[in-house]
This record gives C-alpha cells, sequence and structure tokens, in this order.
C-alpha cells in the first residue's frame, strides 16, 4: 500500500507562478518516490491581505459572511494555478475547494471550527492515481454558506485532512527552515529548533510565532498528528512538532516570540462592584472576540480602570462595544493604544526552575523598557511594552537565555 503524505504550502511558497512551479516539482518529486500526495495551499503571496484592504474601502465594518465568500477566492486562484503546473510536468492532478473536499464547518464565519470532513470525493481521486490539490482555510455550513477557518486556517485544513486520512506525514510547507528560537528578521542569532512539544508549540503559535497556526496544533496534540515544518526553498530538515522530547526540561527557555497586532484598550472609572467585569466581557463573548490580557487596578475610591488587549482586526468592533458598555455602566472615558507589542518566553522547563519571571523583568529593566502588563501560564510569561522597544526586548531576552547558534 502507497504511504500517504500531507503537505501544505503557504503563500510565500506561491507567491508568483516560478514559486508554484517549484512547489509542483517538489510534489511530483514525492509521487516519483511512490507516495500518494494530498497537497493543501493557501492563497498567492498578499492576495489575503489585498481582498481585506478592498473590502475596508468598501466598509469600516464588511459582514462577516460576506468576507468569507471574498477571501475564500484567494485559495481557489492557487489551487488551479498548481494544478496546471503539475498537469504541466506530466502527472495527474486535480483541484478541490473545501467545499469539494467535504469540510463541514460550525457557522462562525472567518473563524469557522470544523465539524466533520467527508472525505470520500478526494479519496475517489486518490485511487484514480491523481494528485489532489485541496483550497486551504475555507469549508462550509451544512446550509452551504462558505466559511473561513481564520488566519493560517490551512494549516489547521492540513491537519485535519492528516487525521482523517490517516495520513502518514504531515508536513508543513513555509518561507523559513523550521521553527526557530526567535525570528530570525529580528535576532541574526536565532537557531532552528530541531523538535518542540506539542504544548510550547502551541504556546509560541498563540503568543506571535506565525509559522504554524495555533488552532491547528490544538488539533495535532488532540490526534497525536506529527508536523514537520520544513522551508518549500531548500531540502534542508526542519523541525518536528511531536509530544514529547528527550531531555525537554533541560531547556529553560526554548523561544522569544513577539506579537504586534494587539490594541490595549481601557475603561476608566469603572464602578467597583460585583457583575460589572461579567457585564463588559459577555458583551465581547456575544461579540466572538476573543479578549486575551485582562489588568484591573486596585480600586481605593470605588471606581477602577480596567485594561485588557484585542487583536488589532478585532479593535474597531471591540471599541463601539465598549464604548457603549461604558456607557451603560456609568464608566467614564474608553482609551485605545495601538503602539503596544507583546513579547513572551516560552519554555517547558520553566514548570521546574524558579527564577525565570525575575530574570525576564530584570533584563527589561537593564534595556530600560516598561512593562505594561504581565500574563503568565505554566509555560511563558508575556509582557506588553511600547512597539518601538519590541524588538530590542526580543535581542535582549534571546541572548540573556543563551538562545543563540552554539
Amino acid at each position: 500500500m502507497k504511504k500517504l503524505i500531507v503537505q501544505k504550502y503557504g503563500g510565500s511558497s506561491v507567491a508568483n507562478i516560478e514559486r508554484i512551479k517549484n512547489v509542483a516539482r517538489r510534489v511530483v518529486s514525492y509521487r516519483k518516490k511512490g507516495y500518494d500526495l494530498v497537497a493543501v495551499v493557501s492563497a498567492l503571496g498578499d492576495t489575503t491581505d489585498e481582498l481585506i484592504e478592498l473590502a475596508l474601502r468598501i466598509s469600516k465594518e464588511p459582514p462577516e459572511r460576506e468576507m468569507d465568500m471574498l477571501l475564500s477566492t484567494g485559495e481557489q486562484i492557487s489551487v488551479a494555478l498548481l494544478a496546471m503546473a503539475i498537469l504541466e510536468l506530466g502527472y495527474q492532478a486535480i483541484s478541490l475547494t473545501g467545499y469539494q473536499v467535504g469540510i463541514v464547518t460550525d457557522t462562525a464565519h472567518t473563524r469557522a471550527r470544523i465539524v466533520k470532513i467527508e472525505v470520500g470525493k478526494l479519496q475517489q481521486e486518490l485511487k484514480k492515481g491523481k494528485i489532489v490539490i485541496v483550497a486551504g482555510f475555507q469549508g462550509i455550513t451544512p446550509q452551504q454558506d462558505i466559511t473561513t477557518l481564520g488566519r493560517g486556517g490551512s494549516d489547521l485544513t492540513a491537519v485535519a485532512l492528516a487525521k482523517t486520512l490517516e495520513a502518514d506525514e504531515c508536513e508543513i510547507y513555509t518561507d523559513v527552515d523550521g521553527v526557530f528560537t526567535a525570528d530570525p528578521r529580528i535576532e541574526p542569532q536565532a537557531r532552528r529548533i530541531k523538535e518542540i512539544t506539542y504544548d510550547e508549540m502551541l504556546e509560541m503559535a498563540s503568543l506571535g510565532a506565525q509559522v504554524v497556526q495555533a488552532r491547528s496544533i490544538e488539533v495535532a496534540k488532540k490526534f497525536d498528528v506529527p508536523i514537520h515544518v520544513r522551508s518549500s526553498f531548500s531540502d534542508n530538515p526542519g523541525t518536528m512538532i511531536i509530544k514529547e522530547v528527550k531531555d525537554m526540561e533541560d531547556a529553560l527557555v526554548t523561544g522569544v516570540t513577539l506579537n504586534k497586532n494587539e490594541s490595549k484598550i481601557t475603561i476608566c472609572n469603572v464602578p467597583d462592584r460585583p457583575g460589572i467585569a461579567a457585564r463588559i466581557f459577555n458583551q465581547f463573548s456575544d461579540g466572538g472576540i476573543n479578549v486575551d490580557m485582562i489588568v484591573q487596578n486596585v480600586s481605593h475610591t470605588k471606581q477602577t480602570d480596567i485594561s485588557f488587549t484585542v487583536s488589532k482586526t478585532d479593535s474597531f468592533k471591540a471599541m463601539r462595544i465598549t464604548k457603549k458598555t461604558a456607557c451603560a455602566i456609568g464608566a467614564q472615558d474608553v482609551l485605545e493604544d495601538s503602539g503596544i507589542a507583546r513579547v513572551s518566553i516560552v519554555g517547558v522547563g520553566m514548570k521546574t526552575h524558579p527564577g525565570v519571571a525575575a530574570k525576564c523583568f530584570e533584563t527589561l529593566a537593564k534595556e530600560k523598557i516598561n512593562i505594561e502588563m504581565i500574563s503568565t501560564s505554566e509555560i511563558s510569561i508575556s509582557c506588553i511594552i511600547k512597539k518601538k522597544f519590541a524588538e530590542k526586548a526580543v535581542r535582549a531576552l534571546h541572548e540573556q537565555f543563551g538562545l543563540g547558534k552554539r
């Protein structure tokens, strides 16, 4: 029986015709080795960003259903072009949308969750000897409405298909040689990590590392799907994301991440009485907005300030909801600060090594970087700082915890 590989190619891997041809040659090279292939593809280059920009020129808050209809077109272009490139090399291929593959989702537009995958058609095409090219990032509701799976959703498509098809391998191809201890564009001494646990990768992805979508790691962890993150521009080995790494507690910190795509919102002079926080944050839940860090000041006057962070893509909607809620509860000003960034350190070794937080804060203090908000988990520490100090903070923490090339 042939081995089945599910491969995912990101937007940078198919940014232009020459790169699409390069991906086609790579896919065909695996077919020549005797593998069955399913290739999940993202939209070309910056297509998704360009489509979002078009929508925002028409509406500051475009309807989410129509955004899904718009954004899903990007992947349809790339899968069709890749199928053509493979056919030109003399191999059978077929492109399929999320709907044709049978990716059924819930009705949460722009951030839909996969309910089930009915892979009958996909398996029929594989049996015919075809390389199947799947449009990532998209699915369809039981009511036949197109949905998208959130930013980076092609990763989720690939992992979900690998699990459903019981694939032998799942490879995520990007424009770097794997997962690094920090963004190599910020820290030249960043080192490729050979192996990383699901937990650490999930934390890094959710805190700003843009190599793999966080939700795809959740699914991979749940169903124990190993992922190989590799570069589509070389044959170098990448990073394996797996359940457990040998000697994983030896490393104090595994990586430093940075997220510049957040805004801080502050509600001033909030009445300090039971139920107020619930009332505020229920509004965000109802509006489908994820709130991240939350800080409430100590009250000395029966009034307090509440600050929290949201994604910049949600900030316009969040500000509208916050102002309405602040008025209803008798709070005063609502302030927004988009000039912030979140810098984080991640490492499973933190569970058993005390003093990591102090070392992190001391490092930022030495660089004269003020910390505005702090959040911790078992294996991570995050600080909200001014965006202008973001890259300086990454380099300082990377050096402090000895993460550079050895």
